[in-house]
């Protein structure tokens, strides 16, 4: 038997059971993970709430972790015994000491990255990868917006961003965090509660508004990220931690300035094993070239992952939580 965080019903953080769960032998092409540190991100809270319908109860939570490999099942040939690697992908279930997961969806971490790093950079560090390479590819001398900038996700897209010779703009919440994200690369933090983000914008740009807003707030933000966008902008929603985002008018998007609208998702863009290994070694290598660097900024014992679960909605965060079995 293993410990783990379940849910037996939808709810809030008192949902989650610190609890025994049987974890067997790794069968055709798995590998069981003796785990080192998890990822606590927005997703699971989508998970436990019920935003994101899970298959059933009882349910695991949790899409991200590190750890080292110590059992291979049959035809396991990229990683062995004794490997340490890191994962963001389905299937859930991440929330434990020890799990099974497809050898395809595990990529070998270097001595230079720490469990805790590996746990913290996965799957917020895809969606990175995703918005700045794939979903809008930023170029050097581009302006971009990025909501809540001092997030996990945040700070690692204000870093990349810089990296790529990009103007950075993000909106944060408080003086503090406008100073971790300036810190992490951004150029011109906004304090959404005292300053209008879409003045801001207009100023900074001098008229020109931006080619992509990257927003993961959702039902605050959506309709004004839209107005900070240039002709045939992209406004890239990949989160609602403030709600649900009101419905969009798509003829509107014509008037505007035929602009584009996405939900991007890291499990279809990394859909398949050899795009999702590409991916993942693309994130490796640039957080292991120190132009992007990922702190657990947040550490709770695995126990305690309702606390972690409070924090995070209470937004008492910034940057990367994670949770050490």
């Amino acid at each position: 038997m293993t410990k783990a965080v379940v849910i037996h019903a939808y709810g809030g953080p008192e949902a989650l059971s610190y609890e025994d769960v049987a974890v067997g032998d790794p069968g055709r092409n798995e590998v069981r993970i003796r785990q080192g540190a998890v990822g606590v991100n927005y997703i699971d809270v989508y998970h436990r709430t019920g935003l994101y319908p899970v298959e059933g109860f009882p349910a695991v939570l949790g899409m991200e972790g590190a750890g080292t490999v110590e059992a291979v099942g049959q035809d396991v040939t990229g990683v062995k015994v004794g490997d340490r690697v890191a994962y963001a992908a389905m299937p859930r279930g991440s929330y434990a000491d020890a799990r099974l997961m497809p050898a395809d969806r595990v990529v070998r971490l270097p001595d230079t990255i720490s469990d805790r790093q590996g746990a913290a950079m996965m799957l917020q560090g895809l969606t990175a990868h995703m918005l700045l390479r794939q979903v809008y590819p930023v170029k050097k001398g581009d302006t971009i917006l990025i909501h809540a900038a001092a997030g996990g996700v945040g700070l690692i897209v204000c870093q990349w961003a810089k990296h790529l010779g990009a103007t950075v703009i993000g909106t944060v919440g408080s003086e503090k965090k406008a100073e971790l994200a300036r810190a992490h690369g951004c150029d011109h933090p906004i304090l959404y509660k005292k300053e209008d983000f879409v003045t801001r914008v207009k100023d900074i740009t001098g008229g020109a508004m931006l080619p992509v807003v990257y927003d993961s707030v959702g039902k605050d933000t959506v309709e004004k990220s839209l107005d900070c966008l240039r002709r045939r902008g992209i406004l890239a929603s990949f989160g609602q931690a403030s709600g649900k985002a009101p419905p969009i008018d798509i003829a509107s998007l014509g008037p505007k300035g035929a602009l584009w609208i996405t939900r991007p998702t890291i499990f279809a863009y990394n859909a398949a094993p050899g795009e999702y290994q590409a991916n993942a070694r693309a994130l490796i290598d640039v957080v292991s070239s120190g132009a992007v660097t990922v702190e657990a900024r947040h550490v709770y014992a695995l126990k305690d992952a309702a606390d972690a679960h409070r924090d995070l909605e209470a937004r008492r965060t910034a940057g990367s939580i994670v949770l050490v079995p």
